[in-house]
């Protein structure tokens, strides 16, 4: 996989627990902040891929039927 510099700045207190993490689990600084993005950006795009299924959805007018949802607010109110 290629790779790319990027340079940013953190508050020093983020960077600080950056460093404390980096030590207790003898990963790069680098390692961390990569994994940390990454899993970032995939739950960002897998939010907004929903949200985009959601909004198709509603405007097919795809909704859940009213006796369905009586049916789960009753199992959820009591």
């Amino acid at each position: 996989m290629a790779t790319a510099v990027l340079t940013l700045r953190l508050p020093v207190e983020i960077k600080a627990k950056l460093d404390k993490l980096a030590q207790a689990t003898h990963r790069s600084r680098s390692f961390l902040a990569e994994e940390a993005i990454v899993r970032c950006v995939d739950l960002e795009a897998w939010q907004i891929g929903e949200i985009e299924q959601a909004i198709q959805e509603a405007d097919r007018g795809d909704f859940a039927p009213p006796a369905d949802l009586a049916k789960l607010l009753k199992k959820y109110a009591g």
